[in-house]
Formats: structure tokens, sequence, C-alpha cells
């Protein structure tokens, strides 16, 4: 089912304080966002996923149903964050393989920043195009599908139904 979305973090060698990505992936299209945020604190967390769902407005709601993390301390306010418009749901912990998609998608992710290479010389841009390039390229298990594709075609028929 479409609308289902796995979230997480990429971080750099130095943890908390050191830029990190915010991702979320749908996992029914395998769409990947990518968001540069200045560390891994919760508030931080917190104010990227806020803004993006008022930038999203009222299509928000029919674009996110559920959200999976881990339970991280950066997710801590993740309920409160969403909770206007999704569930939220969390991992057991040291269970990874329960959002296997967001696990799946770090590794490529990772092939553009090294695992233990800071993220602070890395801007929003550069991030949009590992993000494209993510979202264009060609899955077999969608079919040979891009997950912009399929994405845009769940978002067509999700918007046919409401």
């Amino acid at each position: 089912e479409w609308g289902h979305w796995e979230i997480d973090t990429v971080v750099g060698p130095h943890g908390e304080e050191d830029p990190a990505l915010l991702t979320l992936v749908e996992r029914h299209s395998r769409f990947e966002w990518l968001i540069l945020i200045k560390n891994q604190t919760s508030q931080v967390v917190y104010q990227a996923i806020t803004q993006l769902i008022n930038s999203l407005g009222e299509e928000a709601e029919r674009l996110f149903k559920t959200f999976t993390s881990n339970n991280g301390s950066e997710f801590s306010s993740l309920t409160k964050a969403v909770s206007s418009v999704a569930e939220v749901y969390f991992a057991h912990p040291y269970s990874s393989w329960e959002r296997g998609t967001s696990e799946n998608q770090h590794r490529l992710v990772r092939r553009y920043i090294p695992k233990g290479e800071s993220l602070a010389r890395y801007t929003q841009v550069d991030i949009d195009r590992i993000q494209q390039w993510m979202n264009d390229r060609p899955r077999k298990l969608l079919g040979y599908a891009t997950a912009h594709e399929v994405f845009v075609k769940a978002w067509k028929n999700e918007q046919k139904t409401a």
C-alpha cells in the first residue's frame, strides 16, 4: 500500500553534533527524500519534519499515512511533529531489518558519501543531486521503472480517490 514511509538519519564521523541527512523513503515506490540538517538533535529533526509538512500543506495528509523509525533520540519528538497527518511506529531496538527499505537506500547514498566522511562539505544542492539520481534509477524490484515514475503514478491514483 502506498503512503507508508520509513525515516532515518545518515550521520558523519562526529555523531550528533555533525551535519546529517534526514532520509524519508516511501516503501511502495522507494521514492526518497533527502534533507540536509545541521545536526542530529531531536529539535532539528522536529523542525525539518514540520517544515516539510507545512510546505506540503493539505497534500501532506494524503501523502503520509505512517512513519516508521528507529528508537534514536533524534526521533523522540517525531510523534508530535507528524500527529496531524500520520501515525508513527517505532522499530524494535537493534532490529534494522524492520526498516529494511531505509537501510538499502542508505547503501545507495553511501556510493556518493562514504561512511566516515563528514557531511559538512555538502550543500542541499549536492544532496538534491544524489536524491534525483536515486529516484531516477530504474529498479528491478519496480519492474525496471524508476521510483519517481512509480511514486507519480501512485500519487495520481491517490488524488483520484480523494
